[in-house]
């Protein structure tokens, strides 16, 4: 049973990692929608506290309310667009901290495994080899201790709670998530991933820029 959604967003200040007149990086807090919300109450989000500050600022792709770190916003409509070509042809390249329950036993290693909507009970997603949609992750250990793993993860692909389903799939559920963990492993103040770096090609130079939020847990 998946429970309800209650949204408190962080009364934080804007953190802002970087700008310029093509684009903005920002830390998102967890527990903070990238973009309102469809039910009343669920206005308050990132996008619209950045257009607060810069009116310009247009959305290019999203993280999810309860994780946090890097997210890239356009100032121009060319920039939207050019960004959102460097996600779509998976151009962008991005790495994830993570804590999951377990100790994982092998050091490294890629998951394969197609990701469609559990609609019965939605937003929930799954393992679907019939109706998913392709999806892979290249997981890596960087420390363990007693009873959990700290893994950084590179999503290859960009479905819908993808690292989510795919660290639980192999039996390590990222600790403290209100929808996959169960039990002691859902017992945290927050979920416990943190988008970590962002690398892509600049709108206007065409360079290749990274972007760094450090992990707050």
């Amino acid at each position: 049973m998946i429970p309800d959604f209650d949204y408190r967003p962080p009364d934080v200040p804007l953190d802002i990692l970087y700008q310029d007149d093509q684009i903005i990086v920002a830390n998102k807090p967890a527990g903070l929608l990238s973009v309102p919300g469809k039910l009343e109450g669920r206005e308050d989000c990132l996008v619209s506290r950045l257009q607060a500050a810069h009116w310009d600022t247009l959305l290019v792709h999203r993280l999810d309310c309860d994780t946090s770190g890097v997210i890239i916003f356009a100032r121009t409509k060319q920039a939207q667009g050019f960004l959102g070509q460097e996600f779509e042809q998976r151009r962008a390249k991005k790495t994830y901290v993570a804590r999951v329950m377990g100790e994982m036993a092998q050091d490294s290693g890629h998951v394969d495994l197609p990701l469609g909507a559990d609609w019965p009970n939605r937003p929930r997603q799954m393992v679907s080899h019939e109706h998913g949609r392709p999806a892979q992750t290249d997981w890596q250990v960087i420390g363990r201790t007693p009873g959990e793993t700290r893994v950084r993860l590179s999503p290859l692909t960009g479905r819908s709670h993808q690292l989510r389903v795919h660290m639980l799939a192999l039996g390590h559920p990222i600790l403290g998530d209100p929808i996959y963990a169960t039990g002691a492993a859902r017992d945290f103040p927050r979920l416990m991933l943190h988008a970590e770096t962002l690398g892509l090609h600049h709108p206007r130079s065409g360079a290749w820029v990274e972007f760094t939020a450090p992990c707050p847990f």
